[in-house]
């Protein structure tokens, strides 16, 4: 089955997920920014196949997420390192891990915690208003439309209900 591309969708979402929506690229990342960075290591890791971590390594090297660093010449081996786009996923995955540690851990609790070095404590990610700092959620905000808003694929619906909640 042929896979719809989403990089033309007028929606960062949508744009996003083109790259990072599925299980095994949310996965290399996870395994990336914690530090297991070569190509044997995440394979074994994950369980994945090969070639699908090939191809998922050489988009995430095409699109500036990761870049490859040769380690060994001979025979040729390189890690893979998280660029500061890379690095910017990293609050996407906790945000995922926070999701999947309220919904889905098991009774022994979450299989993993994450410790924010500056403060000495065990932490988890917040939502906030870059402005006032009180969280986000559903209740307390909307969407308006962005200069780069439309209404096409992928937005027919959703770009003139944006397009509705104009500023004023």
């Amino acid at each position: 089955m042929t896979r719809t591309r989403l990089a033309d969708v007028a929606c960062s979402i949508a744009r996003a997920t083109d790259l990072f929506g599925d299980a095994w690229t949310a996965l290399i990342m996870r395994d990336v920014i914690v530090g297991v960075t070569r190509f044997d290591d995440i394979a074994r890791d994950l369980g994945i196949s090969r070639k699908i971590l090939a191809a998922r390594l050489a988009r995430l090297v095409e699109e500036g997420v990761l870049v490859r660093e040769r380690y060994q010449e001979h025979p040729p081996r390189d890690d893979y390192r998280a660029t500061r786009k890379g690095e910017e996923l990293y609050p996407v995955l906790l945000a995922l891990m926070n999701w999947g540690d309220r919904w889905y851990a098991d009774a022994s609790g979450p299989p993993a915690r994450v410790h924010h070095l500056d403060c000495g404590h065990d932490t988890h990610a917040v939502t906030a208003c870059a402005h006032c700092g009180q969280p986000l959620t559903v209740a307390n905000t909307t969407q308006r439309p962005g200069p780069g808003g439309r209404v096409g694929p992928g937005t027919r619906v959703l770009g003139a209900l944006v397009a509705e909640r104009r500023e004023g």
